[in-house]
């Protein structure tokens, strides 16, 4: 499944989010929102202007907004023990 991360490299959360994909060998495209307009515009338009991120876009064309661990492993169907 594609996994798309929309993030900041001062944002806590991202880390946990790539952190925990990469422990699950999971791939994921990365956009820094700072350095990229597009990417900041997506964002803004999911969280109705807000700048929440992680935003995490999904190939099924589902989202997660600052997802936890647990949220994440739900929806990727991974279990944790």
């Amino acid at each position: 499944m594609e996994i798309i991360i929309y993030g900041t490299t001062w944002c806590g959360d991202c880390y946990r989010t790539r952190r925990f994909l990469e422990k699950h060998a999971l791939h994921y495209k990365w956009i820094n929102i700072d350095n990229d307009r597009n990417g900041e515009q997506t964002v803004l338009t999911i969280n109705h202007g807000m700048r929440s991120v992680p935003t995490i876009v999904f190939g099924d064309g589902s989202i997660l907004v600052e997802p936890s661990n647990i949220a994440l492993a739900q929806k990727l169907g991974i279990a944790l023990g």
